[in-house]
């Protein structure tokens, strides 16, 4: 066997049992720590208070990962000399503290947006955009916006057990596809972290897919938010890019693969505005929830999740094979998908309401 595949399958493995370690241990010693919604019941579906650390076990692996990487390529390049993965690393870091500070002490919003906006510049700074105007403001821009947006979107989405890890799972294996249609198979320290985080994200969901044990909390969610933005800039957002594409491309497979929380987002937000609501503040009335108001139960709604999310990753491989063969006509079209499940999600929310008290 291909010895690049078989580190590949180490480092997945490995992912997946430091998550599954990781997280037996917290649930074992922490009975109490993490436990944001002993009276938060508006904003959590399940009313059961659980340890809110499961996400610390991402950034566990991300630092595991890093290291194994050092030692078993310790004749190649030297990854902290590499700035745009020193941009990855300081921004994650960041983030997993700011959710871990949010879980514990509940931060003001402001305080969060500015944290996701630092997390943002930090990209920048350190030479990771999104080439989609080619000019360097404004694809800074964008850049910034689209990491507070995701790191947002994950967070609302992660509001029913399996939902945001399952859906986390799917865009990185689109990524990582499309790292290897782009480049070839190889086993390079962002084929390494990505596959590594696939197997912390599956050995979380070992405990997070209903009936739940533990949930993923702000710490979580942050990170995996970040770690999704960033990892979807290059491989996703800028695949174009590395065929001389149109770059424009990019926001098709972009919305394909991330259809699961972007038409989330999309109709909460849109709904809260009609209701005169603050589309930042949380509550019942996620797409996952009028599921359940339609007659659902919580694990026939990861069902629902899982396939719309196995088809979303297996579309944007498709979009990303045909931008490598150059057959670019067809894939703006792919984005009927979004607007299909977006409209079925959507024309449920306002069929099936909440049961009034």
């Amino acid at each position: 066997m291909d010895q690049r595949l078989l580190q590949l399958i180490s480092f997945a493995i490995g992912g997946a049992l430091v998550a599954i370690i990781v997280n037996s241990l917290l649930l074992r010693f922490s009975r109490t720590l993490g436990i944001r919604n002993k009276n938060d019941v508006i904003v959590r579906w399940s009313n059961e208070s659980k340890p809110s650390l499961g996400g610390v076990s991402f950034y566990l692996v991300f630092l595991f990962s890093l290291i194994a990487y050092a030692i078993t390529f310790s004749d190649g390049p030297n990854i902290f000399q590499n700035k745009p993965f020193v941009g990855l690393l300081g921004a994650g870091s960041v983030a997993f503290l700011m959710g871990l500070a949010d879980d514990a002490y509940n931060t003001k919003p402001l305080l969060k947006l500015a944290v996701q906006i630092l997390c943002g510049v930090l990209f920048v700074v350190t030479g990771t955009h999104i080439e989609l105007f080619h000019e360097g403001i404004s694809d800074s821009l964008v850049t910034i916006i689209w990491v507070v947006v995701v790191m947002n979107s994950l967070n609302m989405l992660d509001n029913m057990d399996g939902i945001t890890g399952t859906t986390v799972v799917f865009i990185l294996a689109a990524a990582l596809i499309s790292n290897w249609i782009m480049l070839g198979f190889n086993a390079n320290i962002w084929s390494i972290t990505m596959i590594s985080i696939i197997g912390a994200v599956i050995g979380f969901l070992t405990m997070n897919i209903h009936p739940s044990k533990l949930f993923m909390g702000d710490a979580g969610s942050q990170f995996i938010g970040l770690f999704v933005a960033y990892i979807a800039i290059d491989n996703l957002w800028n695949a174009p890019y590395h065929v001389e594409a149109p770059s424009y491309l990019g926001l098709f497979i972009v919305l394909v693969a991330f259809t699961p929380a972007a038409a989330d987002t999309l109709t909460v937000v849109i709904n809260r505005i009609r209701a005169g609501k603050s589309p930042m503040v949380g509550g019942k009335d996620h797409t996952t929830h009028h599921l359940v108001y339609a007659g659902l139960n919580d694990r026939q709604v990861w069902y629902v999740f899982l396939a719309i999310g196995l088809l979303s990753s297996i579309l944007a491989i498709s979009m990303i094979n045909m931008l490598k063969l150059k057959t670019l006509l067809p894939i703006p079209l792919f984005a009927v998908f979004f607007l299909f499940v977006f409209f079925l999600l959507y024309r449920n929310t306002i069929k099936f309401k909440a049961p009034k008290k």
